[in-house]
């Protein structure tokens, strides 16, 4: 790793082009040389004179770079680009090329600079964030209200929040309502509405309304700073293209090198002229250094990494943007991503002999559930202003229900095949539940083995814009999967509204993910979409995971290999396309990094070029590499690919 990459990766630069340091020193550099040779060719200097300045340049330039190569040299064993310059330069210098060993330090320092720039910057983008948390915030404290430094903020502290002004860290609302901008945290512009008891999250800027928030996190620990660190970690982790290159370089500097000794020990061993053999192997050292090939995949992945994240896609590591670009298909969780993920229910049924309050039981036998069908029942039920029953000995059981017992007689509320496994006479509700599931609804029953009781239906609402999604991947070649743990018939009736191509419903978290090895089989790269918790077992299984509405919430970032900040599907469509730009800007970098190798050093060994026009061709076909690798952050959202 050069010294300027280690400044961009890890601190950034903000500043302008020319105050960067290594770049600012490489074009001093050229400077003065420049008015060395034009001073000497007008006859004002010595060569004597001329060559001071030269001498002057030529370590201003090349400092960076050149302690950068001896300290991997020393340090790792590894011969790389940098030493393959400073020979380079050494050996101009030892022909009495000052010159030509001057302009090498200029266009390869510029080259450097201008790229560790690039880096510097990217780095620099995405840690602007920070800058719209505000550095103040307004506390309660003891009845008061006071302005404190924002980093001193705690968990606990009760922040005041007026119109117009920024979330100084994560929280939930304890009075007010209002808009609040997310766009710098989730990428989502639209603004969201919020009210008591819901989350906010740091540089969230409140449009209206004046709120009163509890802060749940200290400011260093803001869901903002989770961004900035992921992304930064993700910028330094390597994709299989860029492991790749970087073998490929720790073998062929070498090579490079010992071809250019043999070069050198030529004149020696056959009688001809040292001069000629000895600028060969020099221009050789600068021909064949891969210095585009290399050092042009870093930029792109980085620069991908980092648009993503300023977009509110979190994607962790380099490797993860690769398997983006061959995505083959995209398989769906329902519950909670394809749909909101908040059950209503639609039709409470009370079967002829039942005289319970059907009602009242359901709600006392979910009361102590948390599963979203659970929760369903119980709004509904306080809704229509019934009380729970009291139940005893309640009990979880998974995938299926729940258990109690009221007075003497175990009630149970869950899915139809609970009540089969317990032998109860299903025949007379057979038909409604099939029409109910026809047209999308979940069906729980109540009652027992012995008595049934009655029915409820629930249904979720299917996201905004879904059906668009669901179109746009179709027209970018992609097939579209759902697996669902809900009951067949729910789950083809949500398929057939947006137009999904295979649906494996009743899936177990252990089916969902034989579903995603048995698609990657038959059709390839598999990017598979859910909450990033109860998906976990397929989301690690897949090509590809990728968590939803992961804003705040550790477990889902941490169960990924992408995080969508938003519950907003559209950024699905904008992480596959960044994923296929990156991998057709690598291809491109790397297919042209070659070819430039292959014509430069058959010109390099057959004397045709010299040092200066060497030079000059390397480092303009890095200064292309590194420019095509940049274009990966300029992604253009075409209309189709929002909700």
């Amino acid at each position: 790793m050069r010294q300027g990459e280690e400044v961009g990766k890890e601190d950034g630069f903000a500043g302008p082009w020319w105050r960067y340091p290594p770049l600012r020193n490489a074009l001093l550099a050229g400077l003065i040389a420049a008015v060395g040779f034009v001073a000497a060719h007008l006859g004002l200097i010595t060569e004597t004179v001329e060559n001071l300045f030269y001498w002057l340049a030529i370590p201003l330039g090349g400092w960076h770079w050149a302690r950068e190569g001896l300290g991997e040299l020393v340090e790792e064993r590894e011969v790389g680009i940098e030493i393959l310059m400073l020979a380079a330069t050494v050996g101009a210098g030892l022909l009495g090329l000052w010159d030509e060993a001057a302009a090498l330090v200029f266009l390869y320092g510029t080259a450097e600079g201008v790229e560790e720039y690039t880096y510097a910057r990217t780095r620099a983008s995405i840690r602007a964030l920070l800058d719209l948390a505000p550095k103040e915030a307004r506390v309660l404290r003891d009845g008061r209200e006071i302005t404190v430094p924002a980093q001193t903020l705690l968990a606990g502290d009760i922040l005041v929040v007026r119109p117009g002004e920024s979330i100084p860290t994560d929280g939930i609302i304890r009075s007010g309502t209002s808009s609040l901008d997310e766009s710098p945290v989730t990428g989502e512009s639209v603004p969201v509405e919020k009210g008591p008891g819901m989350k906010v999250f740091a540089a969230s800027i409140n449009r209206q309304g004046a709120l009163e928030v509890v802060a749940t996190t200290a400011f260093a620990d803001n869901t903002l700073f989770k961004i900035i660190h992921l992304v930064e970690e993700a910028q330094e982790q390597k994709g299989r293209a860029q492991q790749w290159i970087e073998r490929f370089g720790h073998r062929y500097s070498p090579a490079v090198l010992a071809t250019s000794l043999l070069f050198l020990a030529t004149p020696w061993l056959f009688n001809l002229p040292w001069e000629e053999w000895s600028q060969r192997a020099v221009v050789l050292l600068v021909a064949a250094a891969p210095c585009a090939l290399i050092m042009s995949m870093p930029i792109a992945m980085a620069a991908g990494i980092g648009a993503a994240g300023r977009r509110g896609i979190l994607i962790k590591g380099g490797a993860h943007l690769e398997h983006l670009g061959m995505i083959r298909v995209v398989a769906f969780d329902k519950t909670g991503t394809l749909t909101h993920g908040e059950p209503a229910v639609t039709d409470v049924v009370l079967l002829q002999d039942a005289t319970e309050d059907l009602l009242a039981l359901a709600a006392g036998l979910e009361h102590y559930s948390e599963h979203p069908l659970a929760q369903a029942i119980l709004r509904h039920a306080e809704a229509a202003g019934i009380g729970p029953l009291a139940v005893q000995g309640f009990e979880a059981l998974t995938g299926a229900g729940a258990k109690g017992t009221v007075g003497e007689t175990t009630w149970y509320i869950g899915n139809p095949g609970l009540f089969q496994r317990l032998g109860a006479d299903l025949a007379t509700v057979e038909a409604r539940i099939g029409a109910l599931q026809e047209e999308g609804k979940t069906v729980v029953l109540l009652g027992n083995a012995q008595r049934l009781l009655g029915l409820i239906a629930l249904r979720d609402s299917i996201r905004t814009g879904v059906t668009e999604v669901i179109a746009a991947l179709h027209g970018m070649g992609v097939r579209t999967a759902m697996l669902t743990g809900d009951n067949a018939r729910a789950a083809h009736a949500v398929a057939r509204q947006l137009g999904i191509d295979d649906i494996r419903a009743g899936l177990k978290p252990e089916d969902k993910v034989a579903a995603v090895r048995q698609l990657e089989e038959q059709h390839g790269a598999v990017l598979m979409v859910g909450d990033g918790i109860n998906d976990a077992p397929a989301l690690a299984a897949a090509t590809c995971g990728m968590a939803m509405g992961a804003a705040g919430t550790d477990a889902a970032i941490e169960a990924a290999d992408i995080a969508l900040m938003a519950d907003d599907l559209a950024k699905v469509i904008e992480a596959l396309r960044l994923g296929r730009k990156a991998r057709r800007v690598s291809a491109q970098n790397i297919v042209f990094s070659l070819l430039v190798l292959a014509v430069m050093i058959p010109l390099a060994l057959g004397g045709i070029l010299g040092v200066t026009a060497t030079v000059l061709v390397h480092e303009m076909s890095e200064l292309l590499a590194v420019a095509n690798g940049l274009r990966v952050a300029r992604l253009r959202i075409e209309p189709d690919a929002r909700t």
